[in-house]
């Protein structure tokens, strides 16, 4: 069915994996393939916001967003699921279509909260982009 699945996650919230991650791995094991579990922190957005914030800010919030993907990993995976953890930094969307690319997986599975309207509109949503733009199958979970 599937030879890789990409699961993305916000470590900041468990709503985006609590209801996607089980999908995935039932993916992942009905295709006997490779889970493929990937989170983004995302970057300031303009230079003028980074004056804001600690110079080694980016180097702490990978560290952090490193431990709670090991974390994340080891508490909710099975041990028989083969898994890879992947970790960026940047814009959220673009660093997951670079991963679609870079892995060359065939499902994205991936959780969005219940549409808001104007919130779509003014900013858009991480989920919307990655559909429009993928290459490949994306499955959205509602968290």
């Amino acid at each position: 069915m599937f030879n890789c699945v990409l699961l993305t996650v916000d470590l900041n919230h468990p709503a985006s994996w609590k209801k996607a991650l089980p999908q995935a791995i039932e993916f992942a094991r009905a295709s006997k393939s490779k889970l493929h579990i990937m989170s983004v922190v995302p970057d300031m957005g303009s230079a003028l916001v980074e004056g804001f914030f600690p110079q080694d800010f980016e180097k702490q919030a990978i560290s952090a967003a490193s431990q709670a993907l090991n974390d994340l990993v080891k508490s909710e995976v099975p041990e028989d699921v083969e898994v890879k953890q992947h970790l960026a930094f940047g814009q959220i969307h673009k660093q997951v279509l670079e991963t679609i690319e870079e892995i060359k997986c065939d499902l994205v599975v991936m959780a969005s909260h219940k549409p808001d309207r104007v919130r779509e509109f003014l900013i858009g949503s991480n989920a919307d982009r990655v559909v429009r733009r993928s290459p490949v199958s994306v499955l959205v979970v509602r968290s």
